[in-house]
């Protein structure tokens, strides 16, 4: 294949693949913890933290996941704080990210490296950024192995997973820094303004068609694969930006396997009445 033929297109796939992979696993726990705008509410953090990476003259990955660590420990200490309205955490950590990316874009004067993270440049990142997501991508799923039974229980029902003997505290805290670190990394890759997307689209998918949890999850990553490779291709031959590709290719994926069930669900009723 041509698209291969270059270096910086074999990077943006090994990046894509290593984010398409876990992803989903992030995003599994969070849909079923019915946190599905935390992806947002980090990543608009990132983006705080990019603009302060700018200033320092450091990476803007580096600053992007310090800022992303710190929004998702004020998003798990707002929810312990107000069990029963603990959607408004995201909200809150939401506005305060975007609030302080506002003010702070404002002292960065390379305003185009700053606006490349809105969208993402996976195809132009650099050999550390690349280290870096191998480095968080070994890290998370090297983590969801070992806790996979107690994110499962987690995601359905943190009370029971208590009962249970689960240490809700302490997986909660670690799923946590994951999510951050997973957000961070990916903020740079496809963009800060659709990388909850990267985290929610697969794993909608893949609730369409598995019949159990983890059916559901190799299918979200295999979808999420599948979903990276055909954005990339096509974004490079048609001269589009990758980010958006990769993510308008799972939506409208979605869109046929929920247009294709609904078919089939009136086919079966129909069937059934003759």
């Amino acid at each position: 294949m041509s698209v291969l033929q270059y270096a910086f297109m074999q990077k943006a796939f090994i990046v894509g693949i290593l984010l398409a992979i876990i992803t989903p696993c992030i995003g599994m726990t969070i849909v079923l913890k019915r946190m599905s705008m935390i992806g947002d509410a980090l990543a608009h953090s990132s983006l705080a933290g990019v603009a302060f990476g700018l200033l320092l003259g450091i990476n803007p990955v580096l600053g992007a996941t310090a800022f992303c660590i710190f929004a998702a420990l004020g998003i798990e200490g707002i929810r312990k704080k107000t069990p029963r309205y603990s959607e408004m955490a995201i909200a809150i950590v939401m506005s305060a990210g975007i609030g302080l990316a506002g003010v702070l874009s404002g002292f960065v004067k390379n305003s185009a490296n700053f606006n490349s993270f809105l969208f993402g440049s996976i195809v132009a990142i650099s050999d550390l950024e690349l280290w870096m997501v191998i480095l968080v991508s070994v890290l998370v799923l090297l983590v969801f192995l070992l806790l996979y039974k107690e994110l499962f229980y987690v995601g359905f029902d943190e009370r029971a997973a208590r009962i249970s003997g689960v240490s809700v505290k302490t997986v909660n805290f670690v799923f946590t820094l994951l999510t951050a670190l997973t957000v961070s990394i990916a903020s740079r890759t496809v963009g800060t303004l659709i990388v909850s997307s990267m985290l929610v689209v697969p794993v909608a998918c893949g609730m369409q068609i598995g019949k159990s949890y983890r059916n559901t999850l190799i299918l979200s990553i295999i979808l999420a694969v599948l979903f990276t490779v055909a954005g990339l291709t096509v974004s490079y031959y048609g001269k589009l930006k990758p980010g958006g590709t990769i993510v308008l290719t799972g939506v409208l994926v979605f869109v046929i396997i929920v247009v294709f069930k609904s078919i089939r669900i009136k086919y079966k009723k129909h069937k059934a009445v003759q």
